[in-house]
């Protein structure tokens, strides 16, 4: 299969519908259009002309940043599409993101080896621990 990263922000509903199938959380339409529009960074992996995957860059564009959003359907998980994503994510904040920011991700699925491959380590105690807070 040919894969493809394009530099854009799928739409409202593509992205909603690519995080359920991969099993991440849902958002709400209103919550995912605000996000969608603050991102400083997005992309869309495509098999032909359909949007298979996503990721995201977030945060205030100096000190911290954050990958997000890493999802690709679950047809065409395991072949590499997940490493196109993560490969533009981090190229785009190796050359655009200041010397001593801060890069953060939080993986739904546990896959630390995944994201190893990228300069990412977890959290441990006591040096460090990741919390978050989820409104409902």
């Amino acid at each position: 299969m040919d894969y493809k990263i394009k530099e854009e922000i799928p739409p409202v509903s593509d992205y909603i519908e690519i995080r359920l199938k991969a099993g991440l959380s849902r958002k709400s339409e209103k919550a995912a259009r605000v996000g969608l529009s603050n991102s400083i960074h997005s992309v869309v992996a495509y098999c032909e002309n359909e949007r298979i995957g996503i990721g995201r860059v977030i945060g205030d564009g100096g000190c911290f940043f954050e990958i997000t959003d890493v999802a690709v359907l679950p047809d065409h998980q395991g072949k590499g599409v997940g490493r196109l994503i993560m490969e533009s994510l981090v190229d785009f904040l190796e050359k655009n993101a200041p010397s001593t920011a801060f890069v953060s991700l939080f993986a739904d699925h546990g896959t630390p080896e995944f994201y190893s491959k990228y300069g990412f380590s977890k959290a441990e105690l006591p040096k460090s621990a990741g919390m978050y807070m989820r409104i409902t």
